[in-house]
């Protein structure tokens, strides 16, 4: 039975989460018909710039993502902090760019005087908004019910596009962030799409490949800030350069098959995180089918479990394993 995703979702145990959506009928429905000849490779481009679009609304922001042919990857970071601190104008603003918003945010956005109960209601609608504007569940559904109408649209016909729930794992601490990351990033070479990060279209790793040339971080993603520190501005807790490496790396080994052979002195980011060579490859070819919930250390499970009074800790052997 599948777990509610209230019971997946801890923003007091991780701000982070790899999120999968897969199309219904899997085969052809992003990539390219093998039958008829026909193509759908645009639709990855439809992906690609509704995520980034979303993550200018929502108090979320992509740290990595790959638009394969029939599902995507998605790592998210959810800001419910900046959620918070949105005035209740901004919050408006920002949901009527999705929907059309109701009778009273429309008044209120127009300057209207509002009484007593009117008020109260429009403040319940502020509360709700802002709560949708921090939760994955309701950025997913913006997501792939555009995606899903568009294409229905093109192929003349009704229906489900994507599987009924989207797939997520809780990314516990910096172990499981990179390497889920990496995952991510690697997927088309593991595919054959690409021959390298830089050529991999319709992944964050290209992008951020593409803004390094210049010296920036696209405004896009979510920034890397460097080493963890106590106090540290908001991004990811990694040296942009040192992943890039680490990437390039990983794909390099995957590609030429030399598993195991990756040397720590080349890996400062596994190195500081303390997984071997051998498990970081295990980890970045396999983590869907390792893993099936929350991801992270034995210590970061505990603590993520007890917030949701969750009993049942999976995947903690395949952590104590991997991770420890």
């Amino acid at each position: 039975m599948a777990i509610a995703r209230k019971r997946q979702i801890s923003l007091v145990g991780t701000p982070y989460y790899h999120c999968i959506s897969r199309c219904v009928r899997r085969a052809f429905l992003c990539g390219e018909d093998q039958f008829t000849g026909q193509s759908f490779e645009h639709r990855r481009g439809w992906v690609e710039d509704k995520l980034l679009s979303l993550a200018k609304v929502f108090c979320i922001d992509v740290c990595a993502y790959a638009v394969m042919s029939n599902h995507t990857h998605l790592v998210l970071y959810v800001d419910d902090k900046k959620a918070a601190r949105l005035n209740d104008k901004a919050i408006i603003l920002r949901w009527h760019k999705l929907c059309r918003g109701t009778v009273l945010t429309n008044k209120y956005i127009q300057g209207e005087q509002l009484n007593d109960a009117e008020q109260f209601f429009l403040n319940e609608t502020i509360n709700e908004y802002r709560t949708r504007l921090s939760s994955i569940s309701w950025f997913m559904r913006q997501l792939n019910e555009d995606i899903a109408r568009k294409a229905n649209k093109e192929d003349g016909c009704t229906g489900r596009f994507w599987e009924g729930r989207f797939k997520s794992h809780a990314l516990l601490d910096e172990a499981a962030i990179a390497a889920c990351m990496a995952y991510v990033d690697l997927n088309p070479i593991r595919a054959k799409m690409a021959n390298t990060p830089e050529e991999s279209s319709h992944t964050s790793v290209q992008k951020r490949i593409a803004s390094a040339t210049e010296g920036k971080q696209p405004k896009q993603l979510l920034r890397f800030s460097g080493v963890p520190r106590q106090h540290m501005a908001k991004g990811l807790p990694f040296e942009l350069k040192s992943y890039l490496e680490l990437v390039e790396l990983t794909g390099r080994c995957l590609r030429e098959d030399k598993c195991g052979h990756i040397e720590d002195a080349y890996l400062p980011l596994l190195e500081r995180v303390n997984i071997c060579p051998e498990n970081w490859l295990k980890l970045t070819t396999h983590f869907t089918r390792v893993f099936h919930g929350a991801v992270g250390r034995p210590s970061s499970h505990a603590s993520y479990c007890e917030n949701l009074n969750r009993k049942r800790r999976s995947n903690l052997s395949n952590c104590e394993k991997l991770l420890a």
